[in-house]
């Protein structure tokens, strides 16, 4: 019921898409991926950010859906063990590529960044959570900052999401790729 939501929001918004779901999961069949991608080329005032664990199913099917350049596509790599992710993101059409290292649960040294634009990192909250170590963190920011990739570290997590605070090394880290054109 609110896939044309954003057709009827007059000012330009950031929307993030997936906060409880994943367009690219097998579930979701071309129609419906395609259903999503006609609404935000329409809306093309508003900023979209997918996020999905699936990027080898996204680049499958990327040539079956149309790119507008509002429409941005990450992927969740937590530690080395999906590093492989961004193999299949940096081929994506997009006009943005991002990785969400949120939670970020080990090191990620041997991330390659080439044709990714944002890496947003942060702590896993709630209970239960596994705190990211410092040298993670900082690892991953020399890692943007050395090839140019704008960094956003979100939080440290803790019982609560916000409880562990901003700041990486004394620094809040709010980098976005640039250019960000919301036109309206």
């Amino acid at each position: 019921e609110r896939l044309e939501q954003p057709l009827r929001w007059r000012e330009p918004r950031r929307v993030f898409v997936n906060s409880m779901s994943d367009v690219f999961h097998a579930h979701f069949t071309l129609g419906m991926i395609r259903q999503v991608f006609e609404v935000m080329n329409e809306a093309g005032q508003h900023q979209f950010q997918l996020l999905t664990k699936r990027p080898e199913r996204a680049l499958r099917l990327a040539e079956q859906i149309e790119w507008t350049s509002n429409i941005w596509i990450g992927t969740s790599i937590e530690d080395e063990r999906v590093v492989r992710r961004a193999d299949s993101l940096r081929q994506i059409p997009a006009a943005i590529r991002f990785i969400s290292a949120e939670p970020l649960l080990g090191s990620l040294d041997s991330l390659d960044l080439t044709g990714i634009h944002w890496v947003i990192g942060g702590g896993e909250s709630g209970a239960g959570f596994r705190a990211p170590k410092e040298e993670w963190a900082i690892g991953l920011r020399d890692l943007c900052q050395r090839e140019a990739v704008a960094f956003f570290w979100k939080q440290w997590g803790g019982n609560r999401a916000k409880s562990g605070g901003r700041l990486l090394d004394g620094v809040e880290w709010s980098e976005y790729p640039e250019p960000i054109r919301l036109s309206g």
